[in-house]
């Protein structure tokens, strides 16, 4: 809720902005050496123009380091995909001449805030002065080298603008598009029609094979484009705790419930330590033997372990509940008291007015136009209680007005003080109006839960080193094994599991279910990475990846598992088109109707911009051909979207002629505003990109 997670924060708002220009790079040079081994001078090229690999590793290293978090393949992708844009557009700019004056270039560095608001560069006034900027670099020839980049990237999106405003103004709707945009809009047409619908046909009757696939995507290159990929099947054993583990922990865990007793070395007698049940000092006990530090916070029953959330919620203060497994961890718990209303569940009518932090308000309004109409909603609320919701629904400017107000449960300290404060002292059911600086709260609090507070001792369960060197020995054999026979043949031998396989291109980070798992993926593509190499992997906290490259496809397509799902329902009913088709036989619709088990349609007024069939759907070809027909004339059978069909037009009505089409005009226009942003992918596609970054080990 967008609203509500500004009101839940606990100190000041915090907005990370991160503005990441066209062509803007961050330059220097912090990428680590040696994080490449390739030899290779070049990490691609764009129309034959090569990219540097020592200028393309700085600008991934920076990146990489830019604070936002990202990883080293991630950022290679970014620069990658910024250094083609840059090349591509690049190239056009210097196809028809594109110059840039020192005016417009200076706009742009201004609109950086960094330069055009610097109070180094502003005059008294607070205005952005040149002489100031020229002066600063020439007194500082050490920011040369910066000024100098940033002009660059100005320059570049000087440029770019420029282009865009050309693309945009080469954009002509004639009069002509207009017509026809009006005759489509306006012409109508009736007819009457039979459908052979391609859901009478089984999809069980008609089979559709790998090669008929992989046949229609060759024909139709450009939609199944794809990056060379590898399919990596894997065997996943875990590294986790044995059923001897966990009962060493739940025994361990059990024994410090009771007291102890241990031999002193310094007295040379024993000593009987206390256990949990009797400790004097709880907290101490916890913080020595738990994985878990104490949290002296006052938990609702809603968030205790479910099995056990009656047990533990119903605990005398200092009676011990356990031992009882929550999650990976075996816990034992002593209750240290409970307390009234630690969450509470509200719903809100929020009221904001201009200059609020309120994004989408429904309405313009004052403050004092705002105050007024809640006091109006409260008086309301007052007089029908259960007209909340509708209320919230119809007036509330907060996001959780689509569940008519509610807010969930919350804890203290989580809303915004005056709005936290309301709540939490004052009863369920009560309602009222409260103040904040997202504007007025009309708040009716529907519920409030107590809370106990436990000292716990939880010991997680995990793999002993005996269970780790047991799954690494295991692990290790099935590598071993695999490598020379049958990969699925050992793991059935072994008892093992063959996961689904999974698709990689060169520059993946994910792995399937598995997530980032970089290292695999980079395995797959190296040189001596071939069908049927296995390999491996220990992975952090999941256990051993045993992992075999089942099939290499560098055809430039994607595969035909990826495609089947929108080829095969094509191809599908291709063939129950045919199917169709050979049953239609007749000289009236009447006939027709009868070969396929059908009945004769009428079509009322249907026009070519909007070719809908009712109960059937768009099917713009069975219109146009209706469209097409001399009245009273039958069709040929014709493959629509859903059916097959056989039209026979009754009559067509042409709409009036316009001296001016000017408003058909206009609508194309706005239609087509957006084709600015097809150029770049137009450029993309009609490029030779060479890429060799899987030459390179990230």
């Amino acid at each position: 809720m967008a609203v509500l997670s500004k009101i839940r924060q606990r100190s000041a708002l915090m907005i990370a902005v991160i503005a990441l220009a066209l062509f803007a790079f961050i330059i220097g040079d912090l990428f680590k050496s040696g994080s490449f081994d390739s030899t290779s001078k070049d990490v691609g090229s764009i129309n034959g123009k090569d990219i540097s690999f020592e200028d393309f590793r700085i600008k991934v290293g920076n990146v990489e380091k830019s604070g936002q978090g990202i990883t080293a393949t991630a950022a290679a992708n970014r620069v990658w995909d910024q250094e083609v844009t840059i090349a591509l557009l690049s190239s056009e700019f210097d196809k028809i001449g594109l110059r840039v004056g020192e005016k417009h270039l200076m706009e742009v560095l201004k609109a950086d805030q960094n330069i055009g608001r610097n109070p180094m560069f502003l005059n008294a006034a607070g205005i952005f002065d040149l002489a100031k900027f020229k002066e600063y670099f020439k007194a500082n020839p050490a920011q040369a080298q910066f000024l100098k980049d940033r002009e660059k990237d100005a320059e570049l999106n000087a440029k770019y603008q420029i282009y865009n405003t050309l693309i945009k103004a080469s954009a002509f709707t004639t009069e002509s598009e207009g017509k026809l945009k009006y005759e489509m809009e306006a012409n109508k047409v009736n007819f009457a029609y039979v459908a052979g619908l391609y859901s009478t046909i089984k999809d069980s009757d008609v089979k559709v094979t790998d090669a008929e696939i992989l046949d229609y995507m060759k024909k139709n290159k450009k939609k199944f484009k794809a990056d060379e990929t590898r399919e990596v099947e894997y065997v996943l054993i875990e590294d986790k705790a044995s059923a001897a583990d966990e009962a060493e922990v739940k025994s361990r865990i059990t024994a410090l419930l009771s007291g102890s007793v241990v031999y002193n070395q310094a007295t040379g007698k024993n000593d009987t330590l206390a256990g949990f049940k009797a400790a004097k000092n709880t907290i101490e006990f916890v913080n020595s033997n738990s994985d878990v530090p104490y949290d002296s916070t006052y938990v609702a029953k809603k968030d205790l372990p479910a099995v056990d959330a009656d047990r533990l919620f119903n605990l005398a203060p200092g009676e011990v509940y356990g031992p009882y497994m929550f999650g990976k961890y075996y816990c034992i718990s002593k209750s240290m008291g409970k307390k009234a209303g630690v969450s509470a569940k509200a719903s809100h009518i929020l009221i904001s007015y201009e200059g609020t932090q309120v994004p989408n308000k429904k309405e313009k309004r004052t403050k004092e136009e705002a105050k007024a109409k809640a006091e109006a909603i409260l008086a309301q609320v007052n007089a029908n209680p259960d007209s909340f919701l509708m209320l919230a629904f119809t007036n509330s400017d907060d996001s959780s007005a689509q569940q008519g107000g509610d807010l969930g449960y919350f804890e203290q300290n989580q809303m915004v003080k005056p709005f936290n404060d309301f709540v939490f002292n004052n009863g369920i059911g009560k309602v009222g109006l409260v103040e904040t600086d997202f504007g007025f709260h009309i708040i009716k609090i529907t519920d409030k839960q107590d809370g106990i507070r436990l000292a716990t001792v939880a010991q997680k369960v995990e793999a002993s080193e005996a269970t780790s060197d047991k799954i690494f020995t295991e692990a290790t054999k099935f590598e071993m094994d695999a490598a020379d026979k049958d990969f699925n043949k050992v793991a059935k031998e072994m008892k093992l599991t063959v996961a689904a396989p999974v698709t990689v291109a060169a520059m993946d980070e994910n792995f399937g279910p598995l997530g980032n798992q970089r290292a695999i993926v980079r395995w797959a593509f190296e040189g001596d990475s071939k069908v049927g190499t296995v390999k491996r992997f220990e992975v952090a906290n999941i256990g051993h990846v045993i992992a075999k490259v089942k099939s290499i496809d560098d055809s430039g397509l994607v595969s035909v598992t990826q495609a089947r799902p929108y080829v095969e329902s094509i191809l599908k009913n291709k063939k129950k088109a045919e199917l169709i088709k050979a049953k239609m036989t007749g000289s009236s619709l009447e006939a027709i109707a009868k070969t396929v088990g059908a009945t004769v349609l009428q079509a009322a007024d249907v026009t070519m911009d909007n070719p809908m069939l009712t109960g059937v759907g768009l099917e713009p070809k069975v219109v146009g051909n209706a469209f097409a027909l001399a009245a009273n004339k039958l069709s040929a059978p014709i493959e629509g979207n859903t059916g097959v069909y056989v039209v026979k037009n009754i009559s067509t009505v042409k709409a009036p002629a316009l001296k001016d089409h000017a408003p058909y005009v206009a609508k194309l226009k706005a239609q087509s505003a957006g084709d600015v942003n097809r150029v770049l992918p137009a450029l993309k596609n009609s490029a030779e990109i060479k890429d060799n970054r899987k030459q390179f080990n990230y």
